[in-house]
């Protein structure tokens, strides 16, 4: 009919998605095929703890690998040194370790030089490294933008040895990041909203991120455990999947919504930049479920699987228990800003709104104390 768009469905995902135990000794085998000069970005942690090996791992080739260290920040001056560092350096491929402030730079760096990107995490506390998106801050923390990339990762390779000896915190705030995936991807499809790329979801990502949350639910308690104990089971291989994959696929693919637009919101509290990002996305993602008014049953079992890993699902919790009137109205109307996937959500939502069902969630979340 003349007039009428119609909306194409497209699925967004990395070229390969390598995951395994020992996996990073088979990093230049993964990634030789790209370039000649690798320049890997990383906190100082995470490059001293994968340089070892990824040097081992191209012993022998004619490669040049060179490091820089990231500045903790996903701003826009971080941004810019880098981009001069990768001019000085004259590298062709660009490699990014850690977690996801370091992916996302990583990525928004590759795209204004113009270069491939391959993502290593060390942890699973994002869905950040399958994505073709930078989520760009201040650089005192708080939420600006939204950089949406043409394309996503050429490879995400992650090595579940290094995953299980990380800190149990950081995979706890992957599973607060990949409990939203899910819901925020049926809020964009009930309201008829388009994904990360402004397009429908397919059924495929659906399907992914209903089996992200199914994931949680079956074994994220037996994740954390053997997390705990720096030992790789077949559960924390699951939860590592789900944080880092079906998390990432289902967000981008299906889309984001209240959960994240609350999680931004919340940065403009400096009380909360202690917290990880999943750890806010996560009584976000209950936020939501009572903005929406969803059966009982649902807010429930979210909330007693916050519970069972230690993720916040009250105000307390997320260390602003004293927040006043004026500051909590301040997450509500930033939630709901220009450029918020608040948007998303199938009806209005208004900052009154936000409010109120930030502090219905804080009530209701007292209940299972």
């Amino acid at each position: 009919m003349k007039g009428v768009i119609i909306m194409s469905k497209i699925i967004m995902s990395p070229g390969r998605y390598i995951q395994g135990s020992g996996e990073l000794q088979k990093i230049k085998d993964h990634i030789q095929s790209f370039g000649k000069s690798f320049l890997i970005i990383g906190t100082d942690r995470a490059i001293k703890q994968t340089s070892a090996t990824i040097e081992k791992s191209f012993e022998g080739s004619d490669c040049k690998l060179s490091y820089e260290n990231f500045n903790r920040e996903c701003c826009v001056d971080e941004i810019e040194r880098l981009i001069g560092v990768v001019k000085a350096s004259s590298c062709d491929v660009i490699v990014g370790v850690g977690g996801g402030k370091a992916f996302d730079t990583s990525k928004a760096v590759a795209y204004y030089c113009k270069l491939p990107v391959i993502i290593v995490p060390t942890i699973a506390a994002t869905d950040a490294p399958c994505s073709a998106l930078s989520v760009i801050y201040t650089k005192e923390g708080v939420f600006s933008n939204y950089l949406l990339l043409p394309k996503n990762p050429e490879v995400v390779l992650v090595d579940t040895d290094i995953v299980a000896k990380a800190p149990v915190r950081l995979l706890v705030s992957g599973m607060g990041d990949a409990l939203a995936t899910y819901f925020e991807a049926r809020a964009c499809r009930d309201g008829n909203r388009g994904n990360m790329s402004g397009e429908k979801s397919t059924l495929a990502a659906m399907t992914i991120a209903k089996l992200c949350y199914d994931t949680l639910l079956s074994d994220g308690v037996k994740a954390l455990v053997a997390c705990d104990s720096n030992v790789c089971t077949k559960a924390l291989e699951n939860i590592i999947e789900a944080n880092t994959y079906l998390s990432g696929i289902g967000f981008e693919s299906g889309g984001l919504a209240a959960a994240h637009a609350i999680h931004d919101g919340f940065t403009v509290l400096e009380k909360t930049h202690h917290l990880y990002h999943g750890e806010k996305v996560a009584f976000g993602a209950i936020t939501e479920l009572v903005l929406e008014n969803r059966p009982m049953a649902e807010i429930e079992e979210a909330i007693l699987f916050c519970k069972s890993v230690g993720l916040p699902y009250t105000l307390a919790d997320l260390g602003v228990g004293d927040v006043s009137s004026e500051e909590l109205m301040k997450v509500a109307v930033a939630s709901c800003g220009a450029g918020e996937t608040m948007i998303n959500e199938p009806f209005v939502v208004t900052p009154n709104d936000v409010y109120a069902a930030l502090l219905a969630t804080d009530a209701l979340g007292k209940m299972y104390k």
